[in-house]
């Protein structure tokens, strides 16, 4: 044999591991970059015995590990241009309340409306609008398809391209805006910006400028819930880049070792900051990291709502049921820069001219918008009309505008308040503080 490589194939390979005892330990899924099933392959190879929970997905194909990655390639993982209206997914989905499938709607269109909005305002230029904005234009399925199998009371961590986080966790609009503004009546008083939005009534652990810091908050939100006896599940959303935090795969192994019940959800927009995420992952997917840990991963179209909320749901009841982590990688695609708007302008859709993708790429995802596609999937179900999408439209194009005019009318906030606040005695911190710089508190 001296010389010579002998070669297999997967169903050869796999029958072999079947005639020899094992069982569906490694299920390969496919050449599809959305988690394709092999499961007639299994079947005909006499493979049995995979679990939920144990089996260990071994992507054969994904955009990571390609030193040879250029612009443009993410073309080579578009979605189909419709969502599926059969299927597991599309039958979970289709049986929830017809007022919860149009809440989902409206938060997807809230979202939407409120950041291009933001956009718009920025480039623009009438109002004095400053400080970073991340844009989570064309990923609102990820956020939505998670929250809409949690509880009021789970919690939420969230990160600096937050804002579709918090919409779809029941956000406040007007408090969003003014926070944006600067204005006293925002989240954060006017101090935190949009990477600080904060809503502990609504479980919504803030938007935070530390880029993986999701993990630890959301972990420690769900050892607190694991003591007090509750149910209550966590979820760390977190970038492709994030990944690569040193935080990472410390957190899911300890919420393994201790089953706490977090979701990681990552929203694989292919991109990092600007450097392709196939020349820095070493696998084909993000997930692949931490799949030897035995936990459940589920890797999804994340411009396909009823996809995402499909796994959200298993991995949630998963966690409620004290079997602790799962992984939930959904590959998306951002229609923005980074941070703020190069490449953007008034009134239309997308950045254009940036060096790390082509214009024709980001047409093309824009063609997989998620929102037109959960649309269009509502209507081939026959789930609500026209004219009751049409109403949802226009309702969150109204709240969006009323959010505007309540941030504008909004004061600004005092200047001593800065130092209001703090854990010490917040007036006495004050007080001294404008004694030893000789200023009034008017100042």
């Amino acid at each position: 044999m001296s010389g010579q490589h002998n070669t297999i194939d997967r169903r050869t390979l796999l029958k072999l591991m079947g005639s020899a005892g094992a069982t569906a330990a490694v299920v390969s899924t496919g050449c599809s970059p959305f988690g394709g099933s092999v499961s007639a392959d299994l079947a005909a190879a006499g493979v049995t015995g995979a679990e939920f929970g144990k089996t260990i997905d071994l992507a054969t194909a994904g955009p990571g590990n390609n030193q040879a990655w250029k612009a443009g390639d993410s073309l080579k993982y578009l979605p189909p241009e419709a969502i599926p209206t059969s299927g597991a997914a599309a039958d979970l989905m289709a049986s929830l309340p017809k007022a919860q499938l149009l809440d989902i709607y409206q938060r997807m269109n809230a979202s939407r409306l409120w950041e291009n909005t933001m956009k718009d305002l920025f480039l623009g230029g009438e109002d004095d609008l400053y400080g970073s904005f991340h844009a989570y234009v064309g990923e609102e399925a990820i956020a939505n398809g998670v929250t809409a199998v949690l509880n009021d009371d789970d919690y939420i961590a969230s990160t600096h391209r937050g804002h579709g986080h918090l919409v779809a966790k029941g956000g406040d609009l007007n408090k969003m805006s003014a926070e944006i503004f600067y204005r006293e009546t925002g989240y954060n008083k006017g101090y935190g910006g949009s990477m600080h939005i904060t809503d502990i009534s609504k479980g919504i652990m803030g938007t935070n400028g530390i880029v993986g810091a999701s993990y630890y908050l959301a972990a420690g939100a769900a050892w607190h819930a694991m003591i007090q006896g509750t149910q209550r599940v966590s979820t760390a959303f977190f970038g492709d880049g994030a990944a690569a935090s040193p935080y990472y795969f410390s957190a899911v192994r300890s919420c393994a070792n201790h089953k706490l019940p977090v979701l990681f959800v990552n929203e694989n927009n292919f991109t990092f900051m600007g450097v392709a995420m196939a020349l820095t992952a070493p696998t084909y997917y993000i997930s692949e990291y931490t799949k030897g840990l035995g936990i459940p991963h589920h890797l999804v179209d994340g411009n396909d709502v009823t996809a995402v909320h499909a796994a959200a749901k298993a991995a949630v009841e998963w966690a409620r049921a004290g079997n602790g982590p799962s992984v939930i990688e959904a590959m998306t695609y951002r229609w923005y820069d980074h941070s703020g708007f190069a490449g953007a302008r008034v009134g239309e859709d997308g950045a254009m001219g940036l060096p790390y993708r082509t214009d024709d790429e980001v047409r093309q995802w824009i063609s997989r918008d998620p929102i037109t596609r959960y649309k269009a999937w509502i209507l081939a179900m026959d789930l609500a009309s026209e004219s009751e999408l049409a109403t949802i439209e226009a309702d969150a194009r109204a709240a969006v505008d009323a959010s505007i005019t309540f941030a504008r009318e909004s004061n600004h906030p005092d200047p001593e308040a800065g130092v209001l606040h703090t854990y010490a005695n917040s007036a006495a911190v004050a007080t001294q503080f404008y004694n030893r710089s000789g200023l009034s508190s008017t100042t």
